[in-house]
């Protein structure tokens, strides 16, 4: 039985495919607490967030009686290329019997990317293809209905309703196979986010929410802080979207921008990749500030060497383009108390900045 980590939509994105391949999986449980005990358990202490929280989801799914897990691959210099081998020796040093199928990114070769996909599913590298093809705009229609639900949370007239609407959106893709009808799910919930009872007059916020992947798109590491922000009445844009990320023309078309012109907005800061989401934090924060937003969070996991970098450039970004920037290092002593409190400071400074800008 195969499994995978979770992290935000995840479940439904590889579900849909691994369903077409007829590969038989079970989702870990949702990350909780005990979720992350487990992993800081068993992984080196400086070691990444995300890799002790993959390595919890791993051992839950692997005592549910999973047997085969499946890990996405990938090239440096950030670390995130080295979580698959480095999750296998652990979690076989801790006794568990399994095989790990790790699957490399498009950009390292084809084969090396279906090979694995082949190897668990048994289907041609015709099929594989085939099927990718037919089940990308569904995953790619997820993050857009997340995006709608970001842009229109912080109008809802009742808090909470965009939330219900998003997840009765999710659930009509997730029903949809063949190409009409994933179109017409998509229209649908979009619709159905539409419908929210909102009040589009009222003076909104508008933060951007840069930094690692990871972080960015799992609510429990997040601690959830964009529904927290939304229901404050601020607007959230997100940089990052999975199908983005993975989408192998780098055309990033839910978040808007493209890998080049990310790399092109940042030159005068940065002039080269860093790995991870270094490059992108910067340029998405001064694009930001071009648009006219109040500010910016920055989330990332403490001992991220791309994000790390990305922090020590942002501070001159944000003095130059005068737009305030609220930095968070997260790991497993990161208590939610304590990001809500340094949250509500920033919304009181940025509405204070409003203030003083309308007089």
């Amino acid at each position: 039985m195969l499994t995978f980590p979770q992290m935000g939509n995840l479940e439904r994105l590889l579900g849909d495919i691994l369903e077409r391949l007829e590969v038989e999986y079970m989702p870990p449980p949702k990350t909780t607490a005990k979720t992350l005990a487990l992993g800081t358990k068993h992984a080196p202490e400086f070691s990444c967030l995300p890799l002790k929280i993959n390595i919890g989801n791993f051992i839950e799914a692997l005592d549910a009686g999973a047997d085969t897990l499946l890990m996405a691959g990938g090239k440096g210099p950030c670390r995130f290329g080295y979580y698959a081998e480095i999750e296998d020796r652990i979690l076989k040093d801790a006794g568990y019997d399994f095989e790990m199928v790790t699957v490399e990114p498009p950009s390292m070769g084809f084969t090396r990317f279906v090979g694995p996909i082949k190897r668990v599913s048994g289907k041609s590298t015709r099929q594989i293809w085939k099927i990718l093809r037919a089940s990308f705009p569904k995953c790619r229609g997820f993050d857009f209905l997340e995006k709608k639900a970001l842009e229109t949370r912080c109008f809802e007239l009742n808090i909470g309703d965009t939330t219900k609407a998003l997840k009765k959106a999710m659930d009509i893709l997730s029903e949809a196979k063949k190409p009409e009808e994933i179109k017409e799910a998509i229209d649908a919930g979009l619709n159905v986010i539409d419908s929210v009872s909102c009040d589009k007059d009222r003076l909104v916020l508008k933060v951007g929410f840069v930094g690692e992947f990871y972080i960015l798109l799992e609510p429990f590491v997040n601690f959830d802080v964009e529904e927290w922000l939304g229901n404050r009445g601020v607007m959230v844009d997100r940089s990052v979207y999975i199908t983005d990320w993975i989408g192998p023309s780098a055309k990033n078309p839910v978040a808007g921008t493209s890998d080049d012109e990310l790399a092109e907005i940042a030159k005068p800061y940065l002039g080269h990749s860093v790995g991870g989401e270094g490059l992108p934090s910067i340029a998405h924060t001064m694009l930001y500030a071009r648009e006219g937003f109040d500010g910016v969070i920055h989330m990332f996991p403490f001992t991220c060497m791309p994000d790390t970098i990305a922090k020590a450039i942002l501070g001159k970004v944000g003095k130059d383009l005068d737009i305030p920037i609220l930095h968070f290092t997260i790991d497993e002593q990161t208590g939610k108390a304590g990001v809500a409190t340094r949250l509500e400071a920033f919304l009181d400074l940025l509405a204070g900045r409003r203030r003083a800008l309308v007089n």
